[in-house]
């Protein structure tokens, strides 16, 4: 792989060049397939098109659509001619949808048929052109913007890319402004992190308009040939088990809930339905891990190589469980602003609830160390760091100094061997009562770890903490809510919730109180918990069951 791109627009025509009649893209079930050379082509054209209808350099261009190879499409033909992209999350409200638009001043938009109902009518009839990502066709546009004056520029390595929106697990929504250096400095990290090639296969099943899959699971393997594979219908198991039997993929990226959902609805009750499992699992613990990692691998198709999880912090209990298995996971740590990769621990290197080493090309420090407990915040700078956020430089002096560093916001500790361990955000983060610092994420670790549990967000509530608890589906049947045996049972599980955490973690951590959530809670595309929701809400009770 080439070590000296400077922008996306010299990752695109060496790859162009160099990976010419390699498979590129491919959409499951469609029949939908690009070469790089007809993906490059088509990308020509559309990068044209935007040219036509009077989309000049720095003209910003929003993207709203599933994942898929159009999206590619869209993504390269905006950027590789100096516009600035503004990728959006397919799960946006109509309201979210409304501010990006409007705070980016974004002038065209791809977006795909799924999700068109979705924009609001007068900001879609006002765009120069709209263009449908299913079949790339012009689906509206101004007559009066078809000038052919939409000037176009080879981009310099420090313009703006993509102006990226945080998903708002804190509530309020940044455009984070990224250069062609930034996403450049990630391919790289990449690179340093895991080696992948032409030969290699991707899986994708993340959402393309976040940092994560944007940089790792669509730049890095164009850079480098490799194939990505997109999903027609949503993952669920029906739909991913078919796809890695066909596309035996070598790399996917993932978030941790998906694995986590894997291990406890499926390989936990597999062994405990099975009295020879169990015996081994008593006896011979080693030979049961093996025997689990070979199925798993199998699963996945046989030839994965690369399985990393990022996003959020991967439970210790099914960490453990894949380490012993020999289960090809690598963990990643990082930030949108960063673009996002920051740390890294590459499969068979990771260290159970560690997030690595720093990244390839990433400088780190902690910040404001708390000297009994060696814990401070964690500060980067590199190349990787973003410009800022767009139109908004009081909250970018928060975050990034004058020479460079961003604060991230996460509290963490380094071992003496340079790993870094996250212990929770700062801004998640409960003061004690005694000045104690309480990390609400670790107490969650505690509480998932229990049978029946399918999530669970501690709070603090007058001076107290409180777990929020979701149930698995068949724990309790809601439609008996109002009888004296549910309640009976309801208040039996929150005691016996209770006493499990409060005998498991120290002192400070203990809980006063559980409630129920009848609910899910409400996540982000990459599976994050809209925490701000529920802390907003601590002084009232709605939406629980006491």
């Amino acid at each position: 792989m080439r070590h000296d791109f400077q922008t996306l627009a010299e990752v695109f025509a060496y790859s162009c060049t160099k990976y010419s009649s390699r498979p590129a893209y491919e959409m499951s079930g469609s029949g939908v397939a690009y070469t790089y050379s007809e993906f490059c082509d088509c990308t020509r054209r559309i990068s044209r098109l935007l040219s036509n209808f009077g989309i000049k350099v720095s003209d910003k261009v929003a993207l709203l659509s599933q994942s898929m190879p159009n999206w590619a499409v869209s993504f390269f033909s905006t950027v590789i001619s100096g516009r600035i992209i503004v990728p959006m999350l397919p799960n946006l409200t109509e309201h979210e949808i409304r501010n990006i638009l409007v705070h980016s001043e974004s002038k065209a938009l791809f977006v795909s048929k799924r999700l068109v109902h979705m924009v609001p009518k007068d900001l879609l009839d006002k765009m120069h052109l709209v263009i449908t990502t299913d079949d790339l066709e012009v689906y509206n546009s101004a007559p009066e913007s078809y000038t052919c004056d939409g000037t176009m520029a080879s981009p310099q390595a420090d313009d703006i890319a993509a102006i990226i929106y945080t998903s708002g697990t804190t509530g309020d929504a940044k455009g984070v402004m990224l250069s062609h250096k930034n996403f450049c400095a990630n391919i790289l990290a990449s690179w340093h992190a895991h080696h992948v090639g032409k030969r290699d296969v991707f899986v994708s099943i993340l959402p393309l308009a976040h940092t994560y899959e944007l940089s790792i699971g669509l730049l890095y393997p164009f850079s480098v040939g490799a194939k990505v594979v997109y999903l027609s219908k949503p993952p669920t198991p029906s739909v991913l088990i078919p796809a890695f039997r066909k596309f035996r993929p070598t790399a996917m990226l993932s978030v941790p809930l998906v694995i986590e959902k894997i291990y406890r609805n499926s390989i936990l009750p597999t062994i405990k339905g099975s009295r020879f499992l169990t015996l081994l699992q008593k006896s011979f613990p080693g030979i049961l891990h093996t025997l689990i990692g070979i199925k798993l691998k199998k699963t996945f198709g046989g030839r994965l190589k690369f399985f990393g999880i990022g996003g959020a912090k991967l439970d210790s209990e099914v960490e453990t469980f894949l380490h012993k298995a020999g289960f090809p996971y690598a963990i990643g740590y990082g930030v949108t602003e960063a673009a996002p990769l920051i740390c890294q621990a590459p499969p068979f290197k990771t260290h159970i609830g560690g997030m690595g080493r720093n990244a390839f090309g990433c400088t780190i420090r902690l910040d404001n160390v708390n000297a009994e407990t060696g814990e401070g915040e964690i500060v980067v700078k590199g190349d990787n760091v973003m410009r800022g956020y767009y139109k908004d430089y009081p909250r970018t002096q928060k975050v990034l100094s004058s020479d460079g560093w961003l604060r991230t916001g996460d509290i963490a500790s380094i071992d003496r061997k340079g790993r870094y361990s996250i212990r929770g955000r700062l801004g998640n983060m409960i003061l004690g009562p005694s000045g104690e610092n309480i990390y609400p994420e670790e107490i969650e670790d505690v509480i998932n770890n229990l049978p029946g549990i399918n999530e669970s967000l501690v709070v603090e509530k007058n001076g107290s903490l409180v777990a929020l608890v979701h149930f698995d589906d068949d724990v309790l049947d809601w439609n008996y809510e109002s009888e004296d045996k549910f309640l009976e049972e309801l208040e039996k599980k929150k005691k016996e919730i209770l006493d499990f955490v409060n005998t498991h973690v120290n002192s400070n951590s203990r809980i006063k109180e559980v409630e129920v959530e009848k609910q899910p809670f409400e996540r982000t595309s990459t599976m994050k918990i809209r925490r701000f929701l529920y802390t907003q809400r601590k002084n009232d009770n709605k939406s629980t069951t006491k």
